[in-house]
């Protein structure tokens, strides 16, 4: 019996589907079709598990976003074809039940962000705020923790297309919870940041100057600078006052922080 997919948004049976991790999943076409790729925008999944790619791809495909989704087991594997397929919108590396303090996939976060233009988002099995901290780290632009719903899913990704930087409520609220309580086990920028640079960032998001935060800090103005030039480096950051901007969005100060910045 043929089964039933949808392609451009239209039913059309299938009597076979393309299985091999190279092949489009949106356009499940049998041994007889020869139709050109639209040349638009796509989505890339990337993700070693072929079941599980194969299944993202069609459930977002479903869903429409205007675009091609493509699934491939490793982004070699999407390199080699590449002039087939429409510009790269946003890449989603599904990472599992993988830890982003793994050294190999940092390192793939790390290569997949500067190599290419597109916003890399990370889909994991948890959404521990240090894992978080960290894929934002290695360039992420996004972290989606499999416990969402597809509509969420999607969602991040076209926030994530937009500009924007998705991270899982749960895991902010949580951690301001903490904050607000006064544990001193609260780090918030600790996954990011060394101990010295996210006291500087804390400074910077307060509007403080570098003669200031010297001071308070006991620090020389010039070991000031080169902090403030690494924390740029780190969030992607063209200036301070971009710095402080990014972090607020990330991390609204509790309200103790607030009245005593007011002092």
């Amino acid at each position: 019996m043929n089964s039933l997919t949808m392609t451009n948004g239209k039913p059309v049976q299938n009597s076979l589907f393309h299985t091999a991790p190279t092949i489009d999943p949106t356009h499940t076409l049998d041994d007889t079709d020869n139709v050109a790729l639209p040349r638009g925008r796509s989505l890339l999944i990337i993700d070693d598990r072929a079941l599980d790619r194969q299944c993202l791809a069609y459930c977002i495909s479903a869903h429409k976003m205007d675009m091609d989704v493509l699934a491939f087991g490793s982004i070699n594997e999407w390199e080699r074809k590449r002039h087939d397929y429409p510009p790269l919108a946003a890449i989603l590396l599904n990472v599992g039940g993988k830890k982003i303090a793994e050294p190999a996939v940092a390192e793939e976060i790390r290569r997949l962000s500067s190599a290419l233009e597109a916003p890399i988002i990370v889909l994991a099995d948890t959404d521990e705020l240090s894992q978080i901290m960290k894929a934002l780290e290695c360039g992420a632009k996004g972290y989606i923790p499999s416990s969402v719903s597809i509509d969420v899913c999607i969602e991040a990704i076209a926030l994530s297309m937009a500009g924007g930087i998705f991270v899982p409520a749960s895991s902010v609220l949580a951690m301001r919870q903490a904050i607000e309580s006064g544990s001193p086990a609260a780090r918030p920028l600790a996954g990011m940041f060394t101990e010295r640079q996210a006291e500087v960032v804390e400074a910077l998001r307060r509007g403080k100057a570098n003669k200031i935060i010297a001071y308070e800090l006991n620090l020389r103005e010039s070991t000031v600078k080169v902090h403030i030039r690494n924390i740029m480096k780190k969030v992607k950051a063209t200036n301070r006052t971009e710095v402080a901007y990014k972090i607020k969005d990330l991390f609204p100060l509790s309200v103790e922080g607030m009245n005593a910045s007011e002092h």
